[in-house]
């Protein structure tokens, strides 16, 4: 195997696995939001809305990170302070912030059931 043969296998395999790479970092950081007796995070879920034109300048593609609260019927207050949680653990890992960016997310969302989702940015 030549070097550029090398160098070209290295630069796929780089490629390939840089959305892989930010959605290992999101379950990590996600996993850690909460104590397993407060709430389990399920995993996310890409939404690319088709219907909204390239060209808009409403957002077309997120994320919706979804979590299950141990309680059943959470206080206002609670669900709340939960969305903040889940929001501000998400800022503060830049890169990971930088990466959802990089791969065209324009918001992404927490759901704690299958009725509401929350905006964080």
């Amino acid at each position: 195997m030549t070097i550029q043969n090398l160098i070209r296998s290295a630069a796929a395999a780089i490629i390939l696995c840089a959305p892989l790479a930010h959605a290992e970092n999101l379950d990590i950081v996600m996993s850690q939001v909460f104590p397993l007796d407060q709430a389990t995070y399920i995993g996310f879920e890409s939404i690319e809305r088709e219907d909204i034109p390239l060209t808009s300048a409403i957002d077309r593609k997120y994320l919706v990170v979804d979590f299950r609260l141990a309680a059943s019927q959470p206080a206002a207050e609670h669900l709340q302070a939960s969305v903040h949680k889940v929001c501000m653990a998400l800022l503060k890992d830049r890169e990971l912030v930088r990466s959802l960016s990089d791969s065209g997310y324009d918001m992404v969302s927490v759901a704690f059931d299958r009725r509401s989702q929350f905006d964080c940015l």
